[in-house]
């Protein structure tokens, strides 16, 4: 299985997670977050997928995250409005992301991407 591996190139996490999946030779073919940001859909099909909740999902440590004030803006808007917001600009989503058939991972924690299968595939 070829997974999508959404990454912004400059991160010191994706690329640590770009060699962990070379390292475990997982196929993969990559995206650029900032060029080519998630969209609506994307995002409701992987928030769903990853059974995690929408605020993970939020680059909390991001410049735009704080420029736009966003932690003090979520309380106030309904998941539908957060996907629209996320979808604005890819710096505002968390990073790096893997996209597989069954399995979406958000952030680089090797632990949790080596308990889906490491060198024989996630």
């Amino acid at each position: 299985m070829k997974y999508i591996f959404i990454c912004y190139p400059r991160c010191t996490t994706c690329k640590k997670a770009k060699d962990w999946l070379d390292k475990n030779n997982i196929e993969y073919d990559e995206r650029n977050i900032k060029e080519n940001n998630p969209s609506k859909s994307e995002l409701k099909e992987w928030i769903s997928k990853s059974g995690k909740p929408i605020k993970k999902f939020f680059n909390t440590s991001g410049t735009l995250y704080r420029e736009l004030n966003v932690k003090d803006k979520l309380p106030n808007m309904n998941e539908d409005e957060q996907i629209e917001l996320l979808s604005t600009d890819g710096m505002l989503v968390k990073r790096p992301i893997l996209v597989g058939e069954n399995t979406v991972l958000v952030g680089f924690k090797e632990d949790a991407w080596s308990s889906l299968g490491g060198k024989d595939g996630i």
